[in-house]
């Protein structure tokens, strides 16, 4: 269910014009600069020149980067939903449990483990259909980052906000996740329910395999990956804006390994799979090719089935800014002078 959306958002690659024509200003004006002071100081240069404005110059360029913001916008046609309807869909509910502990940095995975499972997890949403997904953070505590949805663009919107600081304890209770995974699905739905838990296994401080138990007599199948290497790798961390590896209390660097074991015992216990990724493949493809194989259970959602256009007020925006820019001219209007409306020195 989408409140808001652009019709042809492809129309904001537009956007990416404004920062290489600010460059192409500030050079410009550089230059200007350089090429007036071979003639000697240059605010006495620029008295010589009395119809010259620098300040016009860079207000009229100004309003033209505002106006190409708001028609860019106008262009992509932002739109508000404006009646919702009742939908029913057959498919899974989902939810992604992600490790986050501080361990998920290392690089062993490039290019880390954390961010290398965002890539893989955005990946597989844009493949749902008919499934509800959400995500839940986990390192010493568990929390929801987003609650079951069909709702695909917030489920990769709330994904791209995730990194270790969002949980302030550190550890990796996967006992924890897993018991708020369960309390997280629609309240009714007793079937085809799937968690994925995505971590390294290090350092687990509860029973996860006691909570994967309640999972399963519950119906709940879990899935888990198990991200990095045996071998391990250290912890790159960012220390007064310096990069660094996480050392421990004796000074020595802490080497972060995958743990296999915790991790194939949760599958089993809850008549999950266990797939170790690789640099190459995070193996939620396998995972969910087990999950399209579950029996599909009647979802119901809200939806937004007319929507409205909402970029009248940006293409009044951006004509008034086209119309004070071309009033504005160039050079000054000596008729105009008097009234000094630029009189600031830049």
């Amino acid at each position: 269910m989408h409140l808001f959306r652009f019709a042809n958002p492809e129309y904001l690659y537009m956007l990416l014009a404004v920062p290489v024509l600010i460059i192409l200003f500030i050079v410009n004006n550089a230059r200007r600069n350089k090429a007036l002071a071979r003639y000697g100081n240059t605010n006495v240069v620029l008295r010589l020149i009395p119809d010259f404005s620098s300040t016009r110059h860079l207000v009229k360029f100004i309003l033209q980067i505002l106006a190409l913001v708001f028609i860019s916008i106008v262009l992509a046609r932002p739109q508000f939903g404006s009646k919702i309807e009742e939908v029913k869909r057959e498919g899974v509910e989902v939810i992604i449990a992600l490790d986050v502990s501080n361990s998920m940095l290392a690089e062993d995975i490039q290019p880390s483990r954390l961010e290398r499972a965002k890539q893989a997890i955005s990946r597989m949403i844009e493949t749902l259909d008919n499934d509800k997904i959400g995500l839940i953070v986990f390192a010493g505590d568990a929390y929801v980052q987003l609650p079951i949805t069909a709702d695909y663009i917030s489920a990769k919107m709330f994904l791209s906000t995730i990194n270790p600081s969002i949980v302030p304890k550190q550890g990796t209770a996967i006992g924890s996740a897993i018991s708020l995974a369960m309390r997280s699905f629609s309240p009714g739905q007793d079937k085809s329910r799937a968690i994925i838990i995505i971590t390294d296994g290090e350092n687990h401080e509860d029973d996860p395999v006691t909570a994967a138990k309640e999972a399963a007599q519950q119906g709940i199948v879990i899935h888990t990956v198990g991200i990095g290497s045996p071998e391990g790798a250290p912890i790159a961390v960012n220390i007064n804006g310096k990069r660094d590896y996480l050392k421990d209390s004796q000074g020595k660097i802490v080497i972060s390994k995958l743990n296999e074991n915790i991790m194939k015992e949760i599958a089993l216990t809850a008549n999950g799979r266990y797939v170790r990724a690789s640099s190459t493949s995070l193996g939620l493809e396998q995972i969910f090719s087990e999950i399209r194989k579950m029996k599909k259970q009647e979802l119901e959602g809200k939806i937004y089935t007319e929507y409205n256009d909402q970029f009248q007020i940006f293409a009044g925006l951006a004509l008034i800014l086209l119309i004070i820019d071309f009033l504005i001219m160039e050079k000054r209007n000596r008729k105009l002078s008097g009234l000094k409306i630029f009189k600031i020195k830049i």
